[in-house]
């Protein structure tokens, strides 16, 4: 048997070494703005996506963007929806107490995972909500097929 000395470890040693490994993980999770070297999260907007027999449908969330800061494409069945959120810029006396919006450039992929009709594809922006409609290709539609008895 093997005698190991037992060192006593400070508690601010301990809570150092906590602070600096949360600190790591929030930078690894929200990311380095390089062009500010601050943490800046991203602009992610959220998504909604159904799926129906005939199409994709999705609907994302973009408050405060305008509808010539938006655009959508689609490749083979990756449709990509790129966008800005710019920050208000108004002339007020006094300062700034807080200011936790995200703004920034976005980009969402999304695989649609079958066939997909690109001419077919219509967008739509009302009330700070982008829907975007995908019809299938006739071959990725499902169809439902009549068992008869033999």
């Amino acid at each position: 048997m093997k005698l190991v000395r037992w060192m006593p470890v400070s508690p601010a040693g301990e809570l150092s070494s906590f602070h600096d490994e949360v600190n790591r993980l929030f930078e690894d999770f929200v990311g380095r703005s390089s062009a500010r070297g601050d943490l800046a999260p991203m602009f992610a907007p959220p998504v909604d996506i159904r799926e129906t027999p005939e199409e994709y449908q999705l609907s994302l969330d973009l408050p405060g963007v305008t509808l010539a800061d938006v655009k959508v494409s689609l490749v083979g069945q990756t449709l990509t929806i790129k966008g800005e959120r710019k920050q208000e810029v108004e002339n007020r006396s006094g300062s700034l107490w807080r200011s936790e919006r995200i703004y920034g450039a976005f980009e969402r992929s999304f695989d649609l995972g079958s066939a997909v009709r690109g001419d077919g594809v219509k967008a739509s922006y009302k009330d700070g909500v982008l829907n975007v409609r995908v019809p299938k290709a006739e071959e990725a539609r499902v169809r439902h097929i009549e068992v008869e008895a033999g």
